[in-house]
């Protein structure tokens, strides 16, 4: 059985540790079945956000609701029914294969040392398959590279049949044919979607709307049309750019503009980042 899609509301969380606070009263909302995009630049805030969503970090102030319940009244088993996590990267596996680290999204379904059974078996083989990671499930999940690592907690999260799916970084370390094939496989799920992406393109590709973060506050949500703008990048991330509309997707499309020292200053000489990363 499919769980359905969860609603999410972010209402006004802060976040703060030895004195210093990380997010200054967030609110963010998550519709079920929408795919919704965090972004920004390195230490704005978005990790920690994802944390106190997915429950590894308690707010300090304001709440996270699921379906309208306080997550923070959950119970650890009850909330990992309703929330899938694949964070950047996962080690303490301690010699487990593939396979056996991919089942454990089953636990949160089955009583205390309950054994799999036929429909758990079939759920993980069908997740590898999908991820392309069957061919190295009965590897060790500690010998594997940063790529191999990513798509078995993909398939971990996917067995886990999540209401919503929370991924930081999920195309870390993947090729582009792998990051094409997680996102296109994120969003054609009937789960929420909430990622955080570093890769402006793919986010305006694979995400309905976007929270821009900039020092632990929300500086713009919208659409990636609404949000992606050359003002708006410039001030966010401090770098100038081009923005146009791919004419495949018909999602904004963004040109880096690096900046070359010369005579008399810098001057930005136009540079074409891939498309959409492929």
């Amino acid at each position: 059985m499919t769980a359905r899609p969860v609603e999410l509301a972010v209402e006004s969380v802060r976040y703060e540790v030895d004195g210093h606070t990380l997010l200054h009263g967030v609110d963010l909302t998550a519709r079920p079945g929408e795919s919704v995009g965090v972004v920004g630049p390195n230490g704005s805030g978005k990790t920690t956000l994802l944390r106190c969503v997915y429950g590894t970090l308690l707010p300090t102030g304001g709440r996270v609701l699921l379906d309208g319940a306080d997550a923070a009244a959950l119970g650890v088993k009850d909330r990992a029914r309703r929330v899938a996590v694949v964070p950047q990267d996962a080690s303490g596996a301690f010699g487990l294969t593939v396979r056996e680290v991919v089942a454990m999204g089953r636990s949160p379904h089955k009583r205390f040392w309950e054994q799999d059974g036929p429909d758990d078996v079939r759920r993980v083989a069908e997740a590898l398959e999908t991820v392309g990671a069957a061919a190295f499930a009965t590897r060790r999940f500690d010998d594997l590279s940063g790529g191999e690592r990513q798509r078995a907690l993909v398939a971990r999260a996917l067995v886990q049949d999540p209401g919503l799916l929370a991924l930081d970084e999920p195309t870390n370390h993947l090729d582009i044919r792998y990051q094409l094939e997680v996102l296109a496989l994120v969003r054609a799920l009937p789960a929420t979607g909430l990622l955080v992406l570093h890769d402006l393109n793919l986010a305006a590709a694979f995400c309905d709307r976007l929270y821009v973060m900039s020092g632990g506050r929300v500086a713009a949500t919208g659409t990636p049309e609404e949000v992606l703008t050359e003002e708006l990048l410039a001030e966010v991330y401090g770098v100038r750019t081009r923005i146009g509309i791919h004419p495949d997707t018909g999602t904004p499309n963004i040109v880096y503009l690096p900046v070359v020292a010369g005579r008399g200053g810098a001057v930005a000489s136009p540079a074409q980042s891939p498309p959409l990363h492929g």
